[in-house]
């Protein structure tokens, strides 16, 4: 109680009002910030990563300029108030902020180490989504159904996080395809190749590839079609998705390439055209 009370001796009651007023001006230039940003980021696409991480600096810079300006407001800094709030403050409010700074801290070394910028698609405990701010005590993520996820800074530094375009535009978009084993592997290639080609979201300029794999799936083996193309902005990710998806379900339906099923049919080895359709004998599931 004794340290409690030299420090109210030192609290200027008259720089209160003052104080309030430098928070609300820092509020709302973080909310000016914002909307200037976002404009920006719609207007030069282009420059819209770049945007959005100075906004996130120039945010930071705010937040401690507006501590800085309101501590010597409200309180009379001499010797003595400092040694008072050195051992009042550190504790009594030292426990309940140890994670408020090690937060801090921890959103200062993301900042400088840059695992993730905003903007990026980044997966991290289970979620998936795209980083919208980093902030003092947290990152915000939202996710691809729209939930806005809040995680500590400090669970970033010991936990492993993936960023799938690492603060560029361009994001590889892997999908998984599936026939079977005696279908024409030639032509589902051809309609693979063509589907991510003519994709108006696929970013073409960067290597792309459909692969092809034999494996084994839902206990039957099947023939794996991988198409691998970068999504000319990460917004665009499920949209290519599904372009692609839709091209390729066409074009297998139009040249009557079939999905894997559990059967037995007297066709050629894969990889080559049948002359006629096979006589199929199917079996039950095991």
């Amino acid at each position: 109680m004794d340290d409690a009370s030299q420090v109210l001796k030192f609290i200027r009651p008259g720089g209160i009002p003052s104080a309030l007023l430098i928070f609300a001006v820092a509020w709302f230039l973080v909310q000016l910030l914002h909307r200037v940003g976002d404009q920006l980021g719609n207007r030069l696409v282009d420059r819209r990563l770049l945007i959005n991480q100075m906004i996130t600096i120039i945010r930071f810079v705010i937040y401690i300029m507006t501590f800085a300006a309101a501590v010597p407001v409200i309180f009379t800094l001499t010797d003595q108030m400092m040694i008072a709030l050195g051992g009042t403050i550190a504790v009594t409010i030292g426990f309940a902020l140890k994670d408020l700074a090690a937060s801090i801290i921890a959103g200062l070394t993301l900042l400088l180490d840059k695992p993730f910028q905003v903007g990026d698609r980044v997966t991290f405990d289970g979620f998936y989504g795209e980083i919208v701010s980093i902030g003092l005590r947290s990152v915000r993520l939202v996710t691809l159904d729209d939930n806005l996820i809040t995680i500590p800074n400090n669970k970033f530094l010991n936990d492993s996080v993936s960023s799938g375009n690492a603060g560029e535009l361009h994001m590889l978009i892997q999908q998984d395809f599936y026939i079977g084993i005696d279908q024409d592997l030639q032509t589902a290639k051809r309609i693979a190749q063509e589907a991510i080609t003519s994709c108006p979201y696929a970013y073409l300029k960067n290597p792309w590839a459909v692969l092809v794999n034999e494996v084994i799936h839902e206990q039957y083996f099947a023939l794996r079609l991988r198409t691998k193309v970068y999504v000319m902005d990460v917004r665009y990710e499920k949209v290519l998705e599904s372009d692609v998806t839709e091209r390729i379900v066409k074009g297998f339906a139009e040249a009557r390439i079939q999905r894997p099923a559990i059967l037995y049919r007297n066709a050629p080895f894969a990889g080559t055209v049948a002359t006629s359709q096979p006589e199929q004998k199917y079996d039950q599931p095991v």
